[in-house]
């Protein structure tokens, strides 16, 4: 079966291991992740069957998004099975200019950790982009975290109200270790899901009612890699009683989509 892997990270070698490292101390997590290398990804990736990969940077400071951006253009230009995503931070000064930059870099949409770079999703310094962004490119966020506010879900639904051309696809089922919660404030929006770092911290009957109460057409798979291996979350994802045609929407159908028709800046 054919599958895109909708939420990765990579970082240069030099770094790789200490912005893993970084990322699992951020969750608590012990035993660190795998090596954020970009060659580690498409080893370990594709032997768990990975055709393509959606690279997602985060800028945790505004003099940082710039590079990254450019780092991540430069993997794609280097790496065909690679699909980037460009960073933004609320507290930049020109945040259009740099989206506008982020198109011409050829990368295909936004993605925002908000709990990390330290803004609210539905931060006003932000509705710049937010408008500009309708009907062209799609928006990542890292959703929920019962430890902040940042992310929570109340605050997307707000954004989607005020913004209804928006294509969003939020992270972790519409919110990390509040998926209930989501759901109540999720399920009537107009937005996708991903599944990255949900299926280890909930039983296959919860993961199957999410999928079932969601519909696999708004739902795209994610490894979350490095916080983990494509080698077990592959597997742990197939490995759920799910229809055939709930794997395939999930792997593949509905990323394709969020990229068919898109139109860059």
């Amino acid at each position: 079966m054919k599958i895109i892997d909708f939420h990765t990270h990579v970082y240069p070698d030099a770094i790789a291991q200490k912005a893993a490292q970084s990322i699992c101390d951020f969750y608590e997590l012990e035993g660190g992740g795998m090596n954020g290398t970009v060659s580690t990804l498409l080893t370990r990736g594709k032997q768990a069957g990975i055709s393509q990969f959606v690279v997602l940077p985060v800028g945790l400071k505004p003099g940082h998004v710039a590079h990254i951006n450019d780092f991540v253009a430069e993997q794609c230009k280097a790496h065909s099975e690679f699909y980037g995503f460009g960073t933004l931070h609320a507290a930049m000064e020109d945040i259009t200019g740099e989206l506008s930059r982020v198109a011409k870099l050829g990368l295909k949409g936004i993605k925002f950790h908000p709990d990390t770079q330290l803004f609210n999703i539905d931060d006003a310094r932000l509705f710049p982009v937010y408008e500009m962004m309708q009907d062209k490119m799609p928006l990542m966020l890292h959703m929920g975290d019962t430890r902040y506010d940042y992310s929570h879900p109340a605050r997307l639904r707000r954004v989607l109200e005020l913004f209804p051309r928006l294509q969003v696809i939020a992270a972790h089922f519409g919110g990390y270790s509040m998926y209930d919660e989501a759901m109540e404030q999720l399920y009537d929006k107009d937005c996708f899901m991903d599944i990255s770092s949900s299926l280890m911290f909930m039983s296959q009957e919860k993961a199957v009612e999410l999928i079932g109460r969601y519909g696999a057409e708004r739902l795209v798979y994610g490894t979350d890699f490095p916080l983990w291996d494509p080698m077990v979350e592959v597997p742990r994802f197939l490995n759920l009683p799910l229809t055939l045609a709930q794997q395939e929407q999930i792997a593949y159908k509905t990323a394709e989509s969020l990229f068919r028709d898109q139109i860059l800046l």
